[in-house]
């Protein structure tokens, strides 16, 4: 892993930001796989947990994605709550809470038991993606945020390839002290995010000004550059925060974000569930729902490298909704008798769904600063994660009605085809990414 930078860049530059980058980004990497962990884990339950406790598809859907209903209240506080006592101690609260409420999933027993755990999780959870997001702009110059959102969301594809897998293999503790195998899925599974917890109090540094880890020099070039770029942004437009939640762009971004993430949780939720009515065994299911992962995690570190170089945005992101909307609709015609090639589809759709995000989190990365871009990217993504719980519901809803995974599939395929067009109609400002002048 390596900021890379080009080579018109100082010797100052490329010193600092290859330090920065392997100082912060491994342990923010660490803590957003123990994020997507969860929502890899509850799939991969779901394909014993849901006959053992009689769950429909339908009410699976909705459980796992009543998650996002206490991700929406407390997403903008926690970020606001960040923005303001740093990054280093609330980030550790986040990890830590979720880990333990995500352990009580293992003992829920009923619907109403996991719909109320979901949505606490949702609550403990709120504030971490969005707040990284945040901090990573306290870090890094606009020319390396695509790259660095790139390798840090990579971890949540890297845990959707070893999620299936490791929890297929604590579903075979099924019996083991009394519990179930996919009980020991979440206990085992929780412990990670509460290491991580206390990783990250130790390792990370709120601000380039008390990085006692760089030199002066380094410290510097470091404040000065993102302070350059600052009031380069705040020359175009500047938002205070009660505009930024008003303001139309803001709330068309926000949609953008619900399309993609209506798409994308439906997949990742449903995909072990996918994999096992092809006629996968049980013990191959998570290794097959893996596979479209792998893919997936080369092509989104190779997009957002992409993006930063050549400094464009719109089109690597709405490019990739149209390619998730392309495959679902083929979905429909391919359907459950040809599993390979429905596998290869699928596929091209995880690929489309994971390069989206470090395209797309740029532009209001660099469109809001401060206070308004605490807000308005916890706002954006909170609401927009809403896709999360109405995605999952249409497809178990679907699924139940139609009985076919690819009607299912294809009615997934409306929200990454609008947020799309929406995306190119909304646009992007390039002077709020001009390259500030090296020193």
């Amino acid at each position: 892993m390596d900021a890379a930078p080009p080579p018109d860049t100082s010797t100052i530059e490329r010193q600092t930001m290859r330090k920065v980058t392997w100082r912060l980004v491994p342990i923010l990497m660490l803590g957003y796989f123990c994020a997507s962990l969860d929502r890899a884990n509850i799939g991969m339950a779901a394909t014993t947990m849901s006959p053992e406790l009689n769950f429909s598809n339908a009410e699976f859907g909705f459980g796992a994605g009543i998650f996002f209903f206490g991700y929406l209240l407390a997403e903008i506080p926690s970020n606001l709550v960040l923005d303001r006592f740093g990054a280093r101690v609330w980030l550790t609260r986040i990890l830590v809470t979720w880990g333990i409420v995500s352990a009580l999933t293992a003992f829920v027993w009923n619907g109403w038991s996991f719909y109320t755990v979901r949505f606490f999780l949702g609550l403990a959870e709120a504030g971490f993606f969005p707040g990284v997001l945040i901090y990573i702009t306290w870090w890094f110059p606009a020319r390396y945020r695509s790259r660095v959102v790139a390798w840090f969301m990579s971890a949540g594809v890297i845990s959707q390839i070893l999620g299936p897998p490791i929890g297929g293999l604590l579903m075979h503790l099924d019996g083991y002290l009394g519990l179930a195998g996919w009980q020991w899925l979440f206990v085992v599974e929780a412990v990670p995010s509460i290491v991580t917890g206390a990783l990250i109090l130790w390792q990370l540094t709120d601000r380039p000004g008390q990085a006692r880890w760089l030199d002066k020099k380094s410290q510097d070039w470091l404040e000065a550059r993102l302070a350059t770029e600052r009031a380069q942004q705040e020359s175009v437009q500047t938002f205070t925060l009660k505009a930024a939640f008003s303001n139309t762009k803001v709330w068309l971004l926000t949609f953008v974000e619900l399309g993609h993430q209506y798409a994308g949780y439906g997949l990742v939720f449903f995909m072990p569930l996918i994999v096992k009515g092809l006629g996968v065994s049980k013990d191959w299911i998570g290794p097959v729902a893996a596979i479209p992962y792998i893919f997936g995690f080369v092509a989104m570190i190779l997009w957002g490298y992409s993006s930063d170089r050549s400094g464009e945005r719109v089109w690597h992101a709405s490019s990739t909704m149209f390619i998730v909307a392309a495959a679902m609709l083929i979905c429909k015609f391919v359907g459950g008798d040809h599993p390979v090639i429905l596998m290869i589809v699928l596929t091209i759709a995880v690929i489309g769904n994971q390069s989206f995000a470090p395209c797309f989190w740029s532009i209001p990365g660099t469109m809001l600063t401060g206070t308004a871009a605490a807000g308005g990217i916890a706002m954006i993504n909170a609401v927009g994660n809403l896709g999360g719980w109405i995605g999952p519901s249409v497809y178990g809803a679907v699924r139940d009605a139609s009985g076919s995974t690819s009607v299912a599939l294809l009615a997934l395929a409306a929200g990454p085809l609008l947020g799309g067009i929406v995306l190119l109609l909304v646009g992007h400002d390039k002077r709020l990414e001009r390259i500030a002048p090296s020193s």
